[in-house]
């Protein structure tokens, strides 16, 4: 089941919300080194640089992931990122990867069935866009390898506009049961209903370049990288 609100609906989004008790928020890095963290997919550089997580183009068609060695359900996972404006990127939140080479069938958001050939190690799952483009969706919702846009920002004019070019984004992102919603900058993005992942890991993409010049040893940035899990009983409602 999906469904994603409109710009309108986005209103409805408590502001408290996004001042929420922020006890028990944890930094997912060790401030010294990438431990804890599998590289998967394209060949991307990361450093752990002055406190920040840096990802930088190689050639390449393969989007590169950072991923977490555990898994996360529910949590409020937040992050300030910085791009490159030539560079597309994003935050895998609940993923996984494929064990081996094959065919999935997913279903696109206007029902129609479709299929794809995957290979082992091909990452799947939520991304919160980072998106530098003039279409400015960063904070929206895409389905990496599977269904394709689950909640753009189209319709949601004022989470585009809170986009900051060459600057510091905030991003917030809460996830409960089957509901995923972001702000970015403070600013209602995504409102998400869906149960096609309830967990898997979170990572964070470098976009491939291939041989693109333009693209090649540019980088994205990402600093306070902070989470906090929350307990089954809230995000079922009990």
């Amino acid at each position: 089941m999906k469904a994603c609100l409109t710009a309108l609906a986005c209103l409805h989004f408590a502001f408290a919300a996004v001042h929420a008790d922020e006890l028990g928020m944890k930094p997912m890095f060790n401030g010294r080194n990438l431990d804890g963290f599998t590289q998967r997919g394209g060949k991307a550089k990361y450093a752990w640089q002055d406190g920040q997580l840096v990802g930088t183009s190689v050639p390449g068609g393969e989007n590169s992931f950072l991923c977490t060695d555990r898994d996360y359900s529910d949590f409020i996972l937040e992050y300030e990122f910085k791009v490159d404006p030539p560079l597309n990127s994003g935050v895998q939140i609940r993923s996984g990867c494929y064990e081996k080479n094959g065919q999935v069938v997913t279903r696109s958001t206007d029902g129609k069935e479709k299929k794809r050939n995957v290979h082992a190690g091909r990452v799947h799952g939520y991304q919160v866009e980072i998106d530098p483009s003039d279409r400015a969706w960063s904070g929206g919702i895409y389905d990496e390898a599977g269904r394709g846009w689950l909640c753009n920002l189209a319709d949601n004019e004022p989470a585009r506009k809170a986009f900051k070019q060459n600057e510091w984004n905030k991003v917030r992102v809460v996830c409960q049961g089957d509901s995923i919603k972001t702000w970015l900058n403070g600013v209602p993005a995504a409102d998400l209903t869906d149960d096609e992942h309830p967990t898997g890991f979170i990572a964070f993409q470098v976009h491939a370049v291939h041989n693109d010049k333009s693209k090649l040893g540019k980088t994205v940035r990402w600093r306070n990288i902070m989470i906090k899990e929350l307990p089954a009983k809230v995000a079922s409602g009990q």
